[in-house]
């Protein structure tokens, strides 16, 4: 991609960026890492309790972006082929016909996700893994690009089913939508932010420009040293001995892939340590299993967050 090529995309990123402020307010690191998720082609995953904005930022991308969007709710009676689709005999063709579903879209917005069985659940994990959904034997190819946002309540348990490891692991990063500072809260009550603002925002970008930032980030310079220092650091969360289970091969690429985006955001073509140090927890916290021996009175989310701070710190940063 040329120099004048790459420029543009930067500032059609940075045009939507801006736009989905207005949406979400006091939330700027958060709307920054979901950004990330989507140009280092990546799906997310947005942690927090009801009513803080989780399905408004879901529904905020899909209407940034000019493609085709579809949500679904999920619930534990919920069927894979509720997600996938169904083959329907036609009497007319005097054939199987398949009838897609929701998860033939640009954006998925998979709302509260742990509602549903793993068996439901499983029936995402070829779409994010391939791009494509296997039924009755044929395969059929996803729209490009294809983001799943998923959205789930950590705090609920009733009526839930965890999201295994090998779910989580196909999530790029996880997110948490906390309680906004006390100044956004009256922002979003005097301008009427959320469903009012939602409703008047434009698409900024289509599937043609995000796929042309999605490779314009893989154009992104990598120095040898940083590599090192990113495999150091997936290194030792499979060494410690706070952790049972350590980062992916998955992981590691996507840690990569992540932080490329960020640079691109950033407005750089190459990667510094400081591109890929504040994404070690949204990208590795939810792949990690925190030894059940060191655990405390702390959240599982909050004792994974700590081990990795203190994996990073250890890490010598390269020069």
């Amino acid at each position: 991609m040329s120099a004048h090529a790459a420029s543009a995309a930067s500032s059609r990123a940075a045009q939507l960026e801006k736009s989905l402020r207005t949406v979400i307010r006091g939330k700027d690191d958060v709307l920054r890492l979901a950004l990330v998720s989507i140009f280092a082609r990546g799906h997310l995953l947005i942690e927090g309790v009801p009513g803080v904005g989780k399905t408004t930022l879901g529904q905020a991308i899909a209407r940034a972006l000019d493609c085709s969007f579809q949500r679904v709710q999920f619930t534990s009676d919920m069927l894979p082929s509720d997600v996938l689709g169904i083959s329907i005999y036609s009497a007319i063709e005097q054939k199987f016909e398949f009838k897609r579903g929701p998860v033939f879209a640009n954006v998925l917005l998979a709302d509260e996700i742990n509602r549903t069985t793993p068996k439901t659940q499983s029936a995402l994990l070829e779409a994010m893994n391939e791009g494509q959904v296997t039924v009755d034997a044929f395969s059929y190819p996803l729209p490009q690009p294809f983001l799943v946002i998923a959205t789930q309540n950590p705090i609920e348990h009733h009526g839930t089913y965890p999201l295994p490891e090998s779910q989580l692991d196909r999530f790029l990063m996880r997110v948490r939508m906390g309680y906004p500072e006390p100044g956004a809260e009256r922002e979003i009550l005097r301008d009427e932010a959320g469903v009012a603002q939602l409703e008047k925002l434009r698409p900024v970008l289509n599937a043609a420009d995000v796929l042309e930032i999605q490779h314009a980030v893989t154009q992104i310079h990598v120095d040898e040293s940083l590599i090192t220092y990113a495999l150091a650091i997936v290194a030792k969360t499979r060494e410690s001995e706070y952790l049972s289970l350590g980062v992916s091969p998955r992981g590691s690429l996507m840690f990569y892939r992540a932080a490329q985006a960020k640079a691109f955001l950033d407005g750089r073509d190459y990667c510094t340590p400081e591109d890929f140090k504040p994404l070690a927890v949204p990208v590795f916290a939810h792949r990690v299993v925190v030894n059940p021996h060191y655990a405390s009175t702390l959240r599982k989310s909050e004792q994974s967050d700590q081990v990795l701070k203190d994996i990073v710190e250890s890490v010598p940063v390269p020069v």
